[in-house]
């Protein structure tokens, strides 16, 4: 028995060395660089958008300018001969160039791939993880790892877990475990009967009662027939929890933030990921590339970094990008006269009509016409002609007092500006500094007296109106009142009514004061603008934010501000969200210059209809050679171009033009 378990033990041995030795020469030829994981294209290629025609032809009849016809056919060369050769179907190999043109739609891209590890590249003791990252303008996002992990890297996790799991199951969770009842129950049988025999008794007994009957209380008749020694290990061991947790799960089993962490068994046949990441694109975003590394690691020590891979590129296309970003104009009617007007409330004393500056809050009301008088006659662009003052008073007092009232306000207002005008000119002259003409004589500013009119408008009952109407103090009943009193036609008989009404008091102090008011009018006229009105045209900048949104990729912003226009930008803010009717309504109508052809060919395309959508894409080269190379950036297109060999198109891949 004993040589038996010797020979077993030597057995162990020798096959642990064996694998050791298995596991260091695969390492050292992956150092090597051979094997090597590779990042590739995916093997079927998907052309987004584009459906297949009803009826397949693998030969295209167009004409071109001079009405020649030309035969296109679906072609590919034959490995033999080396010769182009027509075929209906083309058979799925996997694509080894390094880059590839992806179509957005609706803001977003996917970015397809392949992540690819060869059998002789894995090992069962092994975990390989892979970080794809992705440039993009200058920044790099790391991308969701894909982990490849050997099964027997795998079953020493689950052993490390299931050693945390048994040390966890020692852990006593209810402490009254360690308390020794039964020799509680005798102690309690022998010396104090009375409680024993609450053991089968329902009956509650706090502890505050029990302790003055037995002398002792209840926690500490438990403490005492309590295991310490127990229960100290058992605290011991919950604080170790952590420690455990390091020392048995050396290499924790994650699940967030991992794109795949799949168990490998069988050592035939390469490993294949499709990896596909949708990303929202960004202004000026022409292209991303990705980059793999990776480790391999055995238990928690890495053994080896494995080095970045070629750069993967993904060129995208957008129909933004063949937005016309020519500026748009408008015609613009100019008027040689313009207006400009405030309102501001001047307190006056009963039955008064000078300006008392110390009066409610006329200081801060004529500072503020101040200003607005000292910006207009700053304004290069407008001159004043006429200011005209318009007062107005509130009910209380004859109405033909009332009358004469406004006027003696609007003419004292009238005359109080007047008289700031006339500083604020002498005070932009002194600013501006001294000028002298030639003999040195001081050149005085000689300026245009800018006539004031007063003009006057009586009791204000229309704007008591309103802010009767408004307030929010009066009763439903008040306001009824008072519109059954303003319908007297006599003003003062009216005012005599309303005094008799509870509410007057209020209407008198609250709301008459807000009736005593100036409104201010400026009439203006355009500098050296002769012409009562002149046509011009002016940047629309609706239009212009439109095209910004566009060239952003915010279609639905874009149609909103375009859609009104009905022109080529808004075709393309309809393609960029797939409602290519519209787009195609639109296009139709209008001139088949170069980009409305090559527009016109990616609709047809996505309807399926690659005769159409041939011959568009021909047409627009002819007429602008540089869609020869556009071609290649949109999906639509670049899956025509390498059907039917358009352009000279021999095969090989090529990048688009940056």
């Amino acid at each position: 028995m004993k040589d038996k378990i010797i020979l077993c033990s030597a057995l162990a041995a020798l096959v642990a060395t064996a694998f050791s030795c298995s596991s260091q020469r695969k390492l050292a030829a992956i150092k090597s660089g051979d094997p090597a994981a590779s990042l590739v294209l995916g093997k079927d290629v998907y052309i987004p958008e584009v459906k297949e025609a009803k009826t397949l032809r693998d030969t295209l009849r167009i004409k071109d300018d001079d009405g020649r016809e030309l035969l296109l056919m679906k072609a590919i060369r034959d490995e033999a001969t080396g010769d182009m050769v027509a075929t209906e179907t083309l058979e799925a190999a996997r694509v080894t160039a390094r880059f590839r043109n992806i179509a957005e739609r609706h803001g977003k891209v996917d970015l397809a791939f392949q992540i690819i590890v060869p059998a002789a590249m894995r090992d069962s003791k092994w975990q390989l993880r892979f970080y794809p990252d992705m440039y993009m303008l200058g920044d790099v996002e790391r991308l969701d790892p894909v982990m490849i992990t050997g099964n027997a890297y795998r079953k020493a996790q689950l052993r490390g877990y299931q050693q945390y799991n048994r040390f966890l199951s020692r852990i006593v969770s209810d402490t009254t475990r360690f308390v020794n009842v039964k020799a509680l129950e005798i102690f309690l049988r022998r010396n104090i009967p009375q409680l024993y025999a609450f053991k089968t008794d329902s009956t509650y007994v706090s502890d505050e009662q029990f302790y003055t009957m037995y002398g002792v209380s209840e926690q500490e008749a438990v403490e005492h027939y309590t295991n310490k020694i127990a229960r100290s290990i058992n605290e011991r061991r919950k604080r170790r929890m952590d420690e455990m947790y390091r020392k048995y799960v050396r290499v924790p089993i994650v699940t967030e933030g991992i794109r795949l962490d799949t168990v490998m068994v069988s050592k035939n046949g390469d490993f294949i990921y499709n990896y596909v990441q949708t990303i929202a694109t960004r202004p000026r975003l022409r292209k991303v590339d990705i980059v793999l590394s990776g480790d391999i690691y055995e238990s928690d020590k890495r053994l080896y970094a494995i080095p970045e891979s070629s750069p993967l590129t993904f060129y995208i296309s957008s129909v933004s990008g063949l937005a016309d970003r020519t500026e748009h104009y408008m015609t613009k009617v100019i008027e040689r006269h313009a207006d400009a007007n405030t309102t501001s409330r001047i307190d006056f004393q009963v039955g008064r009509s000078n300006i008392d500056l110390s009066l409610g809050d006329n200081r801060r009301e004529l500072g503020r016409i101040r200003r607005t008088l000292r910006a207009l006659l700053e304004n290069d662009t407008f001159l004043m002609d006429s200011i005209i003052v318009t007062a107005s008073a509130s009910p209380d007092g004859r109405e033909s007092l009332n009358w004469r009232l406004s006027r003696s306000r609007s003419e004292s207002i009238s005359r109080y500006l007047d008289e700031q005008i006339r500083t604020l000119q002498d005070s932009l002259d002194r600013r501006g500094g001294l000028r002298f003409d030639e003999s040195g004589r001081r050149i005085r500013t000689e300026h245009v007296r800018i006539p004031f009119i007063s003009r006057y408008r009586g009791e204000n009952w229309d704007r008591l109106d309103v802010l009767v109407d408004e307030d929010t103090y009066l009763t439903e009943g008040d306001k009824s009142r008072y519109e059954l009193l303003a319908r007297v036609p006599d003003l003062d008989y009216r005012e005599a009514l309303l005094g008799r009404e509870r509410f007057y008091p209020y209407l008198r102090d609250q709301l008459y004061p807000r009736l005593r008011t100036v409104a201010f009018d400026f009439h203006l006229h355009r500098k050296d603008m002769v012409k009562d009105t002149i046509h011009t045209t002016v940047l629309d900048s609706t239009y212009m934010r439109g095209v910004r949104a566009l060239l952003n990729m915010d279609y639905d912003g874009a149609l909103a501000l375009l859609r009104p226009y009905d022109d080529y930008n808004t075709a393309i803010a309809y393609m960029g969200l797939d409602r290519n009717q519209s787009a195609m309504a639109i296009l139709s109508r209008m001139k088949p210059t170069a980009s409305v052809n090559y527009l016109m060919a990616i609709l047809y395309a996505r309807q399926g209809d690659e005769q159409e959508a041939v011959d568009r894409f021909l047409r627009a080269c002819r007429q602008e050679p540089s869609y020869v190379h556009r071609g290649n950036l949109d999906p639509e297109i670049s899956h025509l171009i390498k059907a039917y060999k358009l352009n000279g198109y021999d095969g090989d891949e090529l990048p688009p033009a940056e």
